[in-house]
């Protein structure tokens, strides 16, 4: 075990921060001389000014009122002028302020990173001579009383602390908390104690976890990933993980193997981690054993809890958190949470998720995988565009409105959507008494009128009936669009009469209206199966599946599976 820190990385810091030191005395010179500048502008202004004013004639008091009149505009002109590089300046000063931040920030970031490589180093140092003192005093106890008064004083010394450390095996107690506290807001902590073989307690970490969701599983596994990156930290070898989350514990051992693509990833980060150790073996325990991890959680959560009235203060602390979609850190500010299931997605994931949703003529729904939780038109204000808002408006309408009551607006600039009792409601003040009975309607958004009963434009001094027989064929935009689908091979469905085409993919369609069917002869598809002995899909359709085959993995909810083991009570698992 290294007892120094590398000496190549202290140097690079020293370097670094010269750099640091050397820019901020830049940035000080040339914000003396640009006040230095302006100064002196100012100066030469005042100065032209008041020459100006002494070489003008004083004739009388009307003239020179009428002087002192005609110079302020001049004034003006010359202040006017002066005034884009003082903009200017007044620009610059926000841009070194923010400079200064950014180095300041730089800076404290490289002396904390000094500090605590300096505290890792005394407690590595502390851990050899406390594994060293142990050593000695287990040798003297083994020596006999006899020998021990013949030969203690010359008792041996050995040196070889380094090796003797690896040697011993350390035990690591972890725990991910969380708690949902001031209502409905869930808090995370993490709890870490390293303790040595006699379970003396050597080193602990307690800190707040941050942008996890209600995901048990994930917030154990990140404080696993915790303990085992402190215990390399500390140079330890060989350790033993005490782990009281049963299905964690599973994941592990490689008993089981996890299905969900966030919990694998993390699952992964620790089988590299534990390659790192000589020696690294997990043992199930009650939860009772982990009550050093235990509390250092619990004391991250109420620190988070105590800090929250200081959050209204003008001075926020910002606060991060991974969007588990694109895995960017990203202000929670930012971070959008749906109101029935508090999944927490990124705006710029959810615009894009909600976009394509909408586009396809679908309700947007939570991105979570089987979750049906439907999404608030006001609170998705806070990333959507007004054109967005209105389309999703539209969608909720349309799927309000059952089929057999929705009456679009024939006109081709208009295609409103209204329901049969909205459009009546509406004619009643709008249509006189006898064209309602024959079937006119007024459309509520362009105010055009048309026949309910035909679906076209109103066909004025005619009956539906003559204007049936006049016009047996379908319009032609309709013989155009059938035209078209007929050519494409597109599908209709059943259900909606919705044109659907395949652009790549399986012949399993879903459309926006839910049912699902086969593309290539039209037969539903049941409980997940097809009903006909169609091919599943044509390879000539299938163009990304090489790139693609990474994301057919299930991400179902975490807790899902583990509910079975999961004593909410105890908050442990057996």
């Amino acid at each position: 075990m290294s007892k120094f820190t590398n000496r190549d990385d202290y140097d690079d810091d020293d370097d670094l921060l010269s750099l640091l030191h050397e820019q901020r005395r830049e940035f000080m010179a040339s914000q003396t001389l640009e006040s230095d500048l302006d100064f002196a502008f100012r100066l030469q202004l005042d100065e032209a000014i008041n020459a100006s004013l002494t070489h003008l004639p004083s004739t009388s008091a009307s003239a020179s009122a009428s002087t002192s009149l005609t110079l302020h505009p001049s004034t003006s002109a010359s202040t006017s002028t002066a005034s884009p590089s003082i903009g200017k300046a007044r620009i610059t000063a926000p841009l070194s302020t923010l400079h200064f931040e950014e180095i300041s920030k730089l800076e404290q970031k490289l002396k904390d990173r000094r500090q605590s490589e300096l505290e890792m180093r005394r407690t590595r140092e502390d851990i050899e001579r406390r594994v060293h003192d142990q050593k000695v005093a287990r040798e003297i106890l083994e020596i006999p009383e006899e020998e021990w008064l013949d030969w203690g004083d010359n008792f041996p010394e050995e040196e070889d602390d380094e090796e003797d450390n690896e040697t011993v095996v350390f035990k690591l107690y972890f725990k991910g908390l969380l708690s949902e506290e001031n209502g409905n807001k869930i808090f995370g902590g993490i709890g870490i104690a390293i303790c040595d073989p006699m379970k003396n307690l050597v080193f602990e970490i307690s800190k707040p976890l941050i942008g996890n969701g209600k995901s048990t599983i994930a917030a154990e596994a990140k404080a696993l990933i915790e303990g085992l990156n402190a215990a390399l930290a500390l140079g330890l070898k060989r350790i033993v993980v005490y782990c009281h989350c049963f299905p964690l514990y599973n994941y592990f051992t490689g008993r089981w193997s996890a299905r969900q693509r966030k919990v694998a990833m993390l699952i992964d980060q620790i089988a590299v981690l534990r390659e790192k150790f000589v020696y690294c073996n997990p043992i199930l325990v009650p939860r009772n054993d982990i009550e050093y991890a235990f509390r250092f959680a619990r004391e991250a959560i109420t620190s988070q809890v105590t800090k929250q009235p200081a959050e209204s203060s003008n001075e926020r602390v910002a606060i991060i958190e991974a969007c588990v979609i694109c895995l960017e850190d990203t202000d929670v500010e930012r971070i959008f949470s749906v109101d029935e299931c508090r999944h927490r997605y990124c705006f710029s994931c959810m615009k894009q998720h909600v976009e394509v949703k909408l586009l396809h003529g679908m309700m947007p729904k939570c991105p979570h995988e089987a979750c049906e939780s439907l999404l608030n038109v006001e609170s998705c204000r806070k990333f959507l565009t007004p054109k967005l808002i209105e389309m999703m408006c539209l969608r909720i309408k349309e799927a309000s409105i059952p089929v057999s009551e929705k009456i679009y607006c024939p006109y081709p600039k208009c295609s409103a959507l209204m329901s049969k009792n909205e459009v009546s409601e509406y004619s009643k003040s709008a249509v006189p008494a006898g064209l309602q009975g024959v079937g006119a309607r007024k459309c509520s958004k362009c105010h055009g009128l048309f026949c309910i009963n035909c679906k076209v434009p109103w066909h004025n001094n005619m009956t539906c009936y003559n204007f049936k027989r006049m016009n047996p064929n379908n319009p032609g935009e309709d013989v155009k669009l059938k035209s078209l689908a007929t050519r494409n091979l597109w599908r209709q469905c059943v259900k909606c009469s919705h044109m659907i085409e395949l652009a790549e993919g399986c012949y399993h369609m879903t459309c926006r209206c839910g049912y699902q069917f086969c593309y290539n002869c039209g037969a539903e598809w049941k409980d997940k199966k097809a009903t006909c002995s169609c091919p599943l899909w044509d390879e000539d359709n299938i163009l990304y599946a090489e790139n693609d085959s990474d994301f057919d993995e299930d991400d179902e909810d975490e807790d899902e599976d583990e509910d079975d083991y999961y004593d909410s009570e105890t908050d442990g698992y057996f």
